[in-house]
């Protein structure tokens, strides 16, 4: 990522704290949350890596093949869930972006990526930035009734309304990702 240091080491720590929680989430007792737990956990470090700043650490050029080789098998594996359980498409969407932007790093590192070249935004930076920010406002607004209602978990791992905040926590970290991009 570019741009200057300090967001970029808050955004390093709100993905690697999800990602912390989501391997949490993996010793729940509901299924269904050990079922994405373990994509959304690699999703929050692998975005947690990325967000490093450049001036701070530049990855070697190998590790963007790699970055994108491990999320495109992450996002076979969320098409294949897809076909039983459908909100997993966003997992797919998700790991999209992070190979696009593997890519994108591998073929021009150290570079700033808006516009490659030209004026403004490219097009698929802009069709991801327009999803996660739909995706950020409706996780944002399907959070607040379960604010009143929270607690009754039988642990960490076994509160939705976390799993909700895990989940639009790492939607505002693609947010961020994708502008600095």
């Amino acid at each position: 990522m570019h741009g200057p240091a300090s967001p970029g080491w808050l955004l390093v720590a709100l993905c690697a704290v999800t990602g912390a929680y989501c391997l949490v989430r993996m010793r729940s007792a509901v299924a269904e949350q050990r079922r994405s737990a373990g994509g959304e956990a690699l999703m929050g470090f692998g975005m947690a890596a990325m967000a490093v700043p450049a001036t701070v650490y530049t990855p070697p050029s190998w590790a963007w093949p790699v970055y994108a080789a491990v999320f495109g098998a992450a996002g076979l594996h969320a098409l294949w869930t897809a076909r039983s359980r459908p909100h997993h498409l966003h997992h797919l969407v998700g790991s999209a972006a992070m190979v696009y932007m593997a890519a994108a790093m591998a073929l021009s590192p150290g570079a700033p990526h808006h516009g490659h070249g030209g004026a403004g935004i490219p097009l698929v930076t802009g069709v991801l930035l327009l999803y996660f920010t739909g995706y950020v406002l409706l996780a944002g607004v399907r959070l607040v009734p379960l604010a009143t209602a929270a607690g009754g978990g039988s642990g960490w791992g076994d509160r939705p309304e976390l799993a909700r905040v895990c989940r639009l926590s790492m939607g505002i970290g693609m947010v961020a990702m994708l502008v600095g991009f």
